[in-house]
C-alpha cells in the first residue's frame, strides 16, 4: 500500500479530503510540523551514504564552517 503526501491551502485540501474519502482512501491530517518531519525524513534517506564516520570528524566538520 502505497501513500501520496498533498500540501495545499485549506479549501483544495478539504476538496481534495472528500475525494480521497469518495474514493474509499483513508486520509489522515497532519501539522505543518509532521510535514516537515517526513521531507526531512525523505531528504536524509536519499542522501545516504551508507558509511560510517566518528564522532570526532563530524565535529571538525562542524567546526570549520
Amino acid at each position: 500500500m502505497g501513500a501520496i503526501l498533498i500540501k495545499a491551502d485549506s479549501k483544495s485540501s478539504k476538496i481534495l479530503k472528500e475525494l480521497a474519502e469518495r474514493l474509499g482512501g483513508d486520509v489522515t491530517t497532519i501539522s505543518d510540523e509532521q510535514y516537515e518531519d517526513v521531507l526531512l525524513g525523505a531528504l536524509i534517506d536519499k542522501e545516504k551514504t551508507g558509511k560510517n564516520t566518528t564522532r570526532d570528524a563530524i565535529f571538525k566538520k562542524l567546526d570549520s564552517k
